[in-house]
């Protein structure tokens, strides 16, 4: 499962928020020093990053698994589930990087400061099926979402091999096999600018629909992948442009909550164990779990830059609430 959702502030502030479906807590706010060294668990091949980072991730092996996190430059990467949409190599290529494909984050967070750098490099790296692994890890059905201080939004899909990198200035992701198909669900809801129908979004704009809603379909309220998507984008595009950062965080967690999957054990396995979002200009990382309903914050200060050693950072997943008495 999984909803990513993007939003632009008046002001030119970039934030980037996402649900993390799952059946667990897994990931943990963290930092990840520059210089950073990990071996993938693929083929056991050793790497070294450039850049630090933060995000939400969690011990594996000899490396930090980044579920979704902003390095120092800005550059933002998610992971997003995928079911029957990942299409990953089986067989290594001598000539490029052959990685688990939840390595990916920590691997671009660590070595790029902009999509574009992704793109020039892109060819470089395969995604790779575990049975041949150096740990097998099964097959991690996922694909990607990037954003950077341009303004620009991406997703990475892994449907088609080699990997490909598709604009999306809509802004909004979710687990659905065929992005086109729905934008194409979207148009009963909305209606689309002739520059997003023409694919000639300018970067920095804020809202690609026209803003009139009339005569239009309303969102259902299921926690279908499709539903998301639709639910999300509508209501983004409906919503008022957030002023700064601090409205942009709560307008992103606003829009998220129309997405958040509820525990119900009795129906599914996953629910939104967290949200997070990153910001690119102060680069700093919000995170709320499950249970808190508050939320806490990090931010990639040039003091926690100088640290050389990773760190994860505790947060209590359970009510904290301000006493009024």
């Amino acid at each position: 499962m999984c909803t990513s959702i993007y939003e632009i502030a008046i002001d030119g502030t970039h934030v980037l928020g996402r649900t993390m479906d799952w059946h667990t807590l897994g990931a943990q706010p963290v930092f990840v020093p520059r210089k950073y060294r990990w071996r993938s668990v693929f083929d056991n091949h050793a790497y070294q990053n450039l850049y630090g980072i933060i995000g939400s991730g969690g011990a594996h092996d000899a490396e930090i698994d980044i579920s979704d996190g902003i390095n120092e430059y800005g550059l933002s990467v998610q992971k997003l589930t995928f079911a029957n949409g990942a299409i990953f190599d089986s067989e290594p290529d001598p000539n490029r990087h052959s990685l688990a494909p939840f390595e990916l984050p920590l691997y671009l967070l660590g070595h790029f400061k902009t999509i574009a750098e992704i793109e020039a490099h892109m060819n470089e790296l395969q995604l790779m099926s575990g049975e041949h692994a150096f740990r097998p890890y099964g097959y991690p059905e996922l694909h990607f979402v990037a954003s950077d201080a341009t303004g620009r939004i991406v997703a990475i899909e892994t449907s088609k091999r080699p990997l490909r990198i598709y604009d999306n200035p809509l802004g909004i992701l979710t687990n659905a096999y065929d992005f086109q198909r729905q934008l194409n669900q979207l148009r009963d809801y909305v209606t689309f600018t002739p520059e997003f129908e023409a694919g000639r979004v300018p970067l920095n704009t804020p809202r690609v629909t026209t803003g009139s809603f009339s005569g239009k379909k309303i969102p259902a309220g299921s926690y279908t992948p499709s539903s998301r998507f639709i639910r999300a984008a509508y209501y983004k595009e409906r919503t008022d442009q957030p002023a700064n950062e601090d409205d942009t965080v709560v307008s992103v967690w606003h829009l998220l909550n129309g997405v958040s999957v509820p525990k119900s054990t009795a129906y599914q396995h996953t629910y939104s164990v967290y949200r997070a979002a990153t910001v690119t200009e102060s680069l700093t990382y919000y995170y709320e779990p499950y249970n808190r309903l508050g939320i806490v914050k990090l931010q990639l200060t040039p003091a926690i830059l100088a640290h050389t050693k990773p760190k994860f950072y505790h947060v209590t997943d359970r009510l904290k609430a301000s006493d009024l008495n």
